[in-house]
């Protein structure tokens, strides 16, 4: 049977398609992954209501499915010695979806979802799947195939000065309506009001702009409910294809304060959102490192967080 959730087997046929994926994940988990094509897998991770939450995506060449449409299933196990006989087992999270197979030519294809879980070790199962357009007609083998992907997920709910994961985007939309629900999971990059385009491949042309976004958690409140943080940003240039680097620039700092900050923003239940924006179009093409340091002006604690991307030719 099918885990509930977004998508619910209710024809035999669907159930068929639902058993299908479970047997490709069981087959991973016990040692036995078998793929008509790679996945490839990236992720972040947020602070979440209960626990903490994982966006991810799924990376794969749109030339390499034929079907327009698919299942995905999504499978996060404790990590165990001896993984359990799905009979038995009770996974932290357990679900199917449905994907669109669609995209530009030439271009790969990207599914992102979410899900919650609390902080620990895991394995990450992802088996994916293609729809037959006319289940009663007779139609090709079905293509499919199963990612395997250990995860440490931290926990955001120390209350030490800490941050998500830094993301580099293409670019950041508003969001008139509020996410909620299962679209959660649909939409995992969207933050608030405002929805990240998180790039896979961290490779920028001179002529773009290199988009940095993060959020920050548990800064100290004082009773008034002030807070006081900034935020450094330096720029190195890798040197010859090892650990050597050269300062380049630094960007001007940011200050977190409730006066720069929307109305109503509170500081015990918001993160705080922080990031660039960097113009490429002087830098040469090379490696780069981008050092931020998170200070907590009030407590004096800081933080030091990196991302690495890479500048192209124009």
């Amino acid at each position: 049977m099918a885990p509930a959730g977004p998508w619910a087997a209710q024809t035999k046929q669907e159930r068929r398609e639902a058993e299908a994926l479970l047997n490709i994940a069981d087959a991973a988990m016990a040692g036995r992954a078998s793929s008509d094509f790679p996945l490839r897998w990236s992720n972040d991770f947020f602070k979440a209501r209960s626990g903490t939450f994982v966006p991810f995506t799924i990376t794969l060449d749109r030339s390499s499915v034929r079907a327009a449409t698919g299942l995905m299933y999504v499978r996060a196990a404790k990590r165990a010695v001896q993984p359990p006989q799905r009979s038995d087992a009770r996974y932290p999270f357990d679900l199917i979806f449905p994907v669109e197979l669609s995209g530009p030519p030439g271009q790969p294809l990207r599914i992102s979802r979410g899900f919650a879980v609390a902080p620990g070790e895991y394995d990450i199962y992802v088996a994916l799947r293609e729809r037959a357009e006319d289940p009663v007609e007779h139609q090709p083998r079905l293509k499919a195939a199963v990612l395997k992907q250990p995860l440490t997920v931290p926990d955001f709910w120390t209350g030490e000065l800490t941050t998500s994961t830094v993301m580099l985007a293409d670019r950041i939309d508003d969001v008139r309506e509020p996410v909620v629900g299962d679209d959660v999971m649909d939409r995992p990059y969207v933050i608030g009001s405002h929805e990240v385009h998180r790039v896979v491949d961290p490779t920028f042309r001179q002529s773009r702009e290199l988009i940095v976004v993060f959020l920050i958690y548990n800064p100290t409140v004082a009773p008034d409910r002030s807070f006081d943080i900034e935020v450094a940003y330096n720029l190195f240039r890798k040197e010859g294809g090892g650990a050597a680097e050269r300062y380049v620039t630094r960007t001007p700092a940011q200050r977190f304060k409730p006066a720069s900050m929307d109305t109503g923003f509170d500081p015990l239940s918001g993160p705080i959102l922080a990031g660039q924006g960097i113009l490429l179009s002087s830098f040469q093409e090379g490696e780069y490192r981008l050092g931020i340091t998170v200070t907590d002006l009030m407590s004096r604690k800081s933080l030091s967080r990196d991302v690495t991307f890479r500048v192209a030719g124009s």
